[in-house]
């Protein structure tokens, strides 16, 4: 495993380490976190055990090849897929992206490119310049239980708020359900997993109608959920 600063974490599952390395190189060059993998077997449980923002995922692979670990995250993961591969045939390029992959680049080819791909797909799923461009314009209001962003205000319930309030002081940082029941009622009632995850989804509604370009709460699949942005200010 190798990282630099960005923000941005790349998952490699390349089986030749040349290759591999090379992409390494490049992408660390241009300021992104990666992580290689040579096995596609691993791939699912790293992607759930870990945070990933894209995939560069080798179509020939040993123990189990580039389409079907595809298949088997979009049953769980929307995570950007680039299927890299050798093989240059319509119809293998069509399979690659009908069963879920975002792009195709066909080897031999330039870390440059890929690189490039790398960074439009990047740009297209996760809009950082939305991000910047609305930085603390969420204002919580803590005595009205309300949120204002470019001047529309949303009413939430006390348990929206709550949660809110935890995921938005803590950005970019994980809170697993039970840390959330914690922030949720002053009684100690009992709560369960579903009732976090019902609040959760009404609250993701009500913010898309703030804005509906940024994902302002992100499910980390088996750990819990995440602020996505530190686009807040208190009042």
């Amino acid at each position: 495993m190798t990282v630099s600063e960005s923000p941005y974490s790349i998952l490699i599952v390349e089986d030749e380490p040349k290759l591999a390395q090379l992409l390494i190189d490049y992408l660390q060059a241009s300021g992104y976190q990666t992580h290689w993998l040579a096995d596609g077997a691993e791939v699912s449980h790293c992607v759930k055990q870990q945070h990933y923002d894209l995939i560069l995922l080798d179509l020939m692979l040993p123990v189990k090849d580039g389409i079907t670990i595809c298949k088997e995250l979009r049953q769980f993961s929307d995570i950007p897929i680039i299927m890299v591969t050798a093989k240059t045939e319509e119809v293998d390029r069509l399979l690659g992206l009908e069963i879920g992959a975002d792009d195709y680049i066909c080897k031999p080819y330039s870390p440059r490119e890929v690189v490039a791909r790398v960074k439009t797909l990047l740009r297209r799923f996760y809009r950082p310049q939305d991000i910047v461009q609305n930085e603390k314009l969420v204002v919580i209001d803590e005595q009205a239980y309300q949120i204002q962003y470019n001047n529309k205000i949303l009413d939430l319930t006390t348990a929206e708020f709550r949660l809110l309030k935890a995921l938005a002081t803590q950005p970019g940082k994980i809170l697993t359900r039970d840390q959330l029941m914690d922030h949720l009622y002053d009684d100690y009632r009992i709560v369960t997993d579903r009732t976090i995850d019902s609040h959760i989804k009404n609250l993701r509604r009500k913010l898309e109608q703030l804005n509906d370009q940024i994902e302002f709460i992100r499910s980390i699949y088996g750990q819990g959920y995440r602020w996505e942005t530190q686009a807040y200010r208190f009042r």
